[in-house]
Protein backbone atom coordinates (compact mmCIF):
# COMPACT_ATOMS: atom_id res chain seq x y z
CA UNK A 1 0.00 0.00 0.00
CA UNK A 2 1.37 3.55 -1.10
CA UNK A 3 1.93 5.56 1.96
CA UNK A 4 -0.73 8.97 1.64
CA UNK A 5 0.57 12.24 1.13
CA UNK A 6 3.63 10.57 -0.83
CA UNK A 7 4.13 11.81 -4.58
CA UNK A 8 5.73 8.76 -6.93
CA UNK A 9 8.92 9.97 -8.85
CA UNK A 10 6.37 9.66 -12.20
CA UNK A 11 3.42 12.03 -10.82
CA UNK A 12 6.26 14.31 -9.73
CA UNK A 13 7.79 14.45 -12.88
CA UNK A 14 4.17 15.01 -14.13
CA UNK A 15 3.92 17.71 -12.30
CA UNK A 16 6.50 19.35 -13.20
CA UNK A 17 6.51 19.26 -16.75
CA UNK A 18 3.10 20.53 -16.84
CA UNK A 19 4.07 23.40 -14.57
CA UNK A 20 6.74 23.56 -17.03
CA UNK A 21 4.31 24.17 -20.32
CA UNK A 22 2.35 26.84 -18.14
CA UNK A 23 5.45 28.77 -17.07
CA UNK A 24 6.79 28.58 -21.42
CA UNK A 25 3.76 29.87 -22.60
CA UNK A 26 2.84 32.58 -20.21
CA UNK A 27 6.59 33.58 -20.76
CA UNK A 28 6.52 33.70 -24.08
CA UNK A 29 4.05 35.70 -24.53
CA UNK A 30 3.23 38.20 -21.33
CA UNK A 31 6.82 38.86 -19.79
CA UNK A 32 5.96 42.45 -21.49
CA UNK A 33 3.00 42.28 -19.21
CA UNK A 34 2.35 44.11 -16.00
CA UNK A 35 3.23 41.98 -13.48
CA UNK A 36 0.13 42.24 -11.63
CA UNK A 37 -1.05 40.72 -15.37
CA UNK A 38 1.63 38.41 -15.46
CA UNK A 39 0.74 36.17 -11.98
CA UNK A 40 -2.72 36.07 -13.04
CA UNK A 41 -1.92 34.11 -16.27
CA UNK A 42 0.28 32.11 -14.53
CA UNK A 43 -2.63 31.32 -11.71
CA UNK A 44 -4.54 30.50 -14.40
CA UNK A 45 -2.85 28.34 -16.39
CA UNK A 46 -1.23 26.00 -13.38
CA UNK A 47 -5.28 26.20 -12.22
CA UNK A 48 -6.30 25.08 -15.59
CA UNK A 49 -3.17 22.22 -15.53
CA UNK A 50 -4.18 21.37 -12.35
CA UNK A 51 -0.84 22.04 -10.41
CA UNK A 52 0.79 23.97 -8.04
CA UNK A 53 3.44 25.59 -7.35
CA UNK A 54 4.61 26.68 -3.40
CA UNK A 55 5.11 30.23 -2.45
CA UNK A 56 8.66 30.20 -2.88
CA UNK A 57 8.79 28.65 -6.72
CA UNK A 58 6.06 31.04 -7.57
CA UNK A 59 8.15 33.85 -6.45
CA UNK A 60 11.56 32.90 -8.27
CA UNK A 61 9.57 31.92 -11.59
CA UNK A 62 7.30 35.40 -11.68
CA UNK A 63 10.82 37.09 -10.51
CA UNK A 64 12.58 35.17 -13.26
CA UNK A 65 10.08 35.88 -15.76
CA UNK A 66 10.03 39.46 -15.16
CA UNK A 67 13.85 39.31 -15.83
CA UNK A 68 13.05 38.39 -19.07
CA UNK A 69 11.87 41.78 -20.17
CA UNK A 70 15.68 42.35 -21.36
CA UNK A 71 14.89 39.96 -23.66
CA UNK A 72 18.17 38.27 -23.53
CA UNK A 73 16.81 35.11 -21.00
CA UNK A 74 15.14 32.62 -21.45
CA UNK A 75 11.61 31.02 -19.53
CA UNK A 76 12.19 29.84 -15.84
CA UNK A 77 12.67 26.18 -15.20
CA UNK A 78 10.24 25.27 -13.02
CA UNK A 79 12.19 22.87 -10.12
CA UNK A 80 8.98 21.53 -8.30
CA UNK A 81 5.76 21.31 -8.49
CA UNK A 82 2.71 19.46 -7.14
CA UNK A 83 -0.48 17.66 -8.50
CA UNK A 84 -3.96 19.55 -7.16
CA UNK A 85 -6.13 16.92 -5.86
Amino acid sequence: MATLGRMTDEVQQAAVEAAQRVVDEVSSWQYSAEDSTIADQLDEGLAKAKVSLDDEERARILTEIDGMKDESSSAPQVRSATPVE
